[in-house]
């Protein structure tokens, strides 16, 4: 999934402003943006609105899409097929599949266990 790099975007932002040689209140005045907030947006304080970031995109001349990034879904369905994100995490889940395996093996034998008591009584 992507999703906006205010990292990428801050820096973008700032060094283009600076390679055009505008002040964050000319910036401001070309974009409609109040220059508080072009320094909020150059110090990852502020997500500008979509108006905002296409204001932004056509004064400094960057591609709205170069400030995404693709976002890492770290959930149980990723780890569980395999796609952990470090060694330590693919050995969490070798151990949890482990652990699984041995509970229902535990479970299965207890079954087996009260269903033959049933049976000799």
């Amino acid at each position: 999934m992507k999703t906006l790099s205010t990292k990428k975007l801050a820096g973008s932002v700032k060094r283009l402003r600076e390679e055009k040689g505008f002040t964050q209140g000319e910036l401001g005045e070309l974009t409609g943006i109040n220059r508080i907030m072009i320094g909020r947006i150059e110090r990852e304080d502020f997500v500008p609105s979509i108006i905002q970031f296409e204001a932004l995109s056509n004064v400094l001349g960057f591609d709205l899409t170069d400030m995404f990034i693709e976002k890492e879904r770290a959930n149980s369905f990723v780890a569980l097929r395999s796609e952990a994100l470090s060694e330590s995490e693919k050995k969490g889940v070798e151990k949890l599949f482990t652990m699984m395996l041995s509970l229902r093996q535990q479970i299965q034998l207890r079954s087996s266990f009260v269903y033959e008591s049933n049976q000799t009584d």
